[in-house]
């Protein structure tokens, strides 16, 4: 691919995000995030066929501008599962304020838009991967609560680390990031991790 085709997508996906933080409510126009990017609808779908293609491609898009593989790293290369289960909470929790815009957006859609849903889905299913993993590191290390099963443990780790939960404590009840993360660590713990 040409360095215009390079710059051109990364026009467009620049412009969707832009687009998706300030959406009203209706959703976004393919024909609006084009005129944003300075081309014409049909130069777009050049490069994204269709919108969930371009939906999807955004939310990817963020990952790639915040560098999630090196948030997510010492997740990833954590010593045990308890050390693997607070990386993650580190790097999910601190990675919702970045891209709360488009999750916003994206969740607003979803439940009249297919390209919305199919955006967000991909996202939740990430994040569930994510605590699935720290959940399987507790389990092999033995430190999993007998309490749950390793889908269960997941579930509740997933709901706890939900977007929605963020922004009903930080925005609703006025909490810090700092004490979302300490708090959200502490129950997840609490919970997950058995007792001595």
């Amino acid at each position: 691919m040409s360095r215009d085709n390079l710059d051109t997508r990364e026009r467009i996906l620049h412009a969707a995000w832009q687009m998706l933080e300030k959406s009203e409510p209706g959703g976004v126009r393919v024909g609006d995030i084009a005129k944003a990017a300075g081309i014409t609808r049909q130069a777009l779908y050049l490069h994204f066929p269709t919108r969930a293609e371009l939906l999807v491609a955004t939310t990817r898009y963020l990952d790639e501008v915040y560098d999630t593989d090196k948030g997510l790293r010492p997740s990833r290369t954590a010593k045990s599962g308890i050390e693997r289960l607070n990386a993650f909470i580190d790097a999910w929790g601190n990675y919702i304020p970045k891209i709360h815009g488009v999750a916003k957006a994206l969740m607003a859609m979803e439940d009249t838009d297919e390209a919305a849903r199919v955006a967000w889905a991909g996202r939740k299913q990430a994040v569930r991967e994510g605590c699935e993993a720290a959940v399987k590191a507790l389990k092999k290390d033995g430190t999993l609560t007998p309490d749950y099963s390793v889908k269960h443990a997941t579930d509740l780790l997933w709901t706890l680390l939900s977007v929605r939960n963020w922004e009903y404590l930080t925005g609703d009840c006025g909490w810090s990031q700092r004490r979302y993360i300490d708090a959200t660590k502490r129950i997840a713990n609490q919970v997950l991790v058995a007792g001595p």
